[in-house]
């Protein structure tokens, strides 16, 4: 804007240029009055002249020079967004990026937190509940827990190699999947391949149990069918979630198996005391709500924990909890970034990503954008909670440093996936097919 050199009709100016600039929570915008790069003056709505410098100018160094193209270039009358940490000021942008996270209860649903994006006066569209987006890795779990029913088990020893697969079996065309690193270590546990987050693992599981028989199973976890169509990339989290159903699916490891519906309004009440309205929950513990067996349940939450522990959300460690797990999830091109995770009674989900599907930047992850949501949220919300850890459910032996189903212990489930393959065997290949040690299924 041009600033009129007269103080009362500067003054008029910028007060009519900044309430089309709307504030956003602690991020205000101002107009520059003179600008260096050492140093920014500059005036909010309120009349109120700051000056920025130092550590301030770091995002707008670039913007500052001389050199920097005429409209973005900070000068007298540039609008900028400024933010202040404890007594300094600094410059800041608007994002254009958006987050959601929600928490709930375990045991019943109740909501206990839920932000639907960065600022409700801009952008009033609920991305818990209404945006409907590709889990990705975080999608695996599921597919894992199926498997658990068809006679693999933690150490079923997979495959983690290249494979491709014709587009009858990916809904699309032909696809030769690989893992996010490039990377391939060849035979490992199911466990180490939910830990270290491989898509050739999952692949190769779905691929054994089926596409549809994981479709069905995934909607034991309130998943819609239509949007997770019944094709081997499914192991891959191609459908579409919403975060909310996130919440309630992960809750099932969390609780013991159990299916809840989240809630955010228990009781609506009159003036005159007479109840409207009341919300009777779906609750963990009541056995018509039981979707997956208490020893699926078990299973999935170690190895949930060891992606804590060990895999790919370690900075989880910093809570200094042995009761936590989850997964991480980032889809094709990085476009989505989660983090899916859970105390035993208390769930959240965390995701990021542009309302119009982009990439968040160059290899982000959900390990490196959603998880420390879920870390700070935690931090807070599981401060003086006692640490609960689950006792072994019965029908569960362990063997060889790891859990069995009683009725499939080691030598009587499937023990191994793939293990045999040659290399540049396609999915259309029998050996790709049906090749597994010891098939019961």
């Amino acid at each position: 804007m041009d600033i009129p050199a007269v103080k009362d009709e500067s003054e008029d100016a910028i007060e009519v240029e900044l309430a089309d600039h709307p504030d956003s929570d602690d991020i205000i915008a101002a107009v520059v009055l003179d600008a260096s790069p050492k140093s920014v003056r500059a005036v909010l709505a309120s009349g109120e002249e700051i000056t920025i410098t130092g550590a301030g100018l770091s995002f707008a160094t670039n913007l500052l020079s001389d050199k920097a193209p005429p409209n973005r270039q900070v000068k007298r009358g540039a609008i900028i967004r400024i933010i202040q940490d404890g007594q300094a000021w600094s410059i800041t942008q608007m994002p254009e990026v958006q987050s959601a996270f929600v928490s709930a209860s375990t045991e019943d649903g109740a909501i206990r937190a839920l932000i639907g994006g960065f600022d409700f006066n801009r952008n009033k569209f609920n991305h818990v509940t209404q945006a409907w987006r590709q889990p990705g890795s975080s999608f695996k779990p599921f597919i894992y827990s199926a498997s658990l029913e068809k006679g693999l088990s933690p150490s079923t020893i997979i495959n983690d190699a290249p494979i491709s697969f014709g587009a009858g079996q990916t809904g699309g065309q032909a696809l030769e999947t690989k893992n996010y690193d490039g990377k391939y270590e060849g035979p490992m546990t199911m466990r180490r391949g939910l830990t270290k987050s491989k898509n050739m693992i999952s692949i190769r599981i779905l691929n054994k149990i089926g596409a549809k028989y994981g479709q069905e199973y995934a909607t034991r976890f309130g998943f819609d069918a239509e949007k997770n169509p019944a094709y081997l990339t499914l192991a891959l989290g191609a459908g579409a979630v919403t975060p909310l159903q996130m919440a309630s699916a992960y809750a099932v490891f969390a609780n013991g198996g159990y299916k809840i519906s989240p809630y955010l309004i228990s009781k609506i009440v009159d003036s005159d005391g007479k109840v409207l309205s009341q919300v009777v929950p779906d609750k963990a513990g009541d056995e018509t709500n039981r979707v997956i067996d208490v020893r699926n349940a078990f299973l999935m939450d170690s190895m949930l924990k060891d992606v804590v522990k060990s895999g790919t959300a370690t900075k989880a460690l910093v809570l200094k909890r042995t009761d936590i797990g989850g997964k991480t999830g980032t889809t094709n091109d990085s476009f989505d970034a989660w983090f899916a995770g859970y105390q035993q009674k208390l769930v959240g989900i965390a995701w990021i990503g542009f309302d119009q599907p982009k990439n968040l930047g160059n290899r982000e992850t959900g390990g490196g954008l959603a998880l420390p949501i879920w870390i700070n949220y935690m931090q807070k919300a599981l401060k003086d909670v006692p640490i609960d850890e689950r006792e072994v459910p019965s029908g569960l032996i362990q063997a060889n440093g790891d859990y069995y189903y009683a009725e499939n212990p080691p030598g009587m489930g499937v023990s191994s996936l793939g293990v045999n393959d040659q290399p540049g065997l396609g999915q259309d290949s029998e050996k790709i097919r049906d090749d597994v040690k010891n098939e019961l299924f």
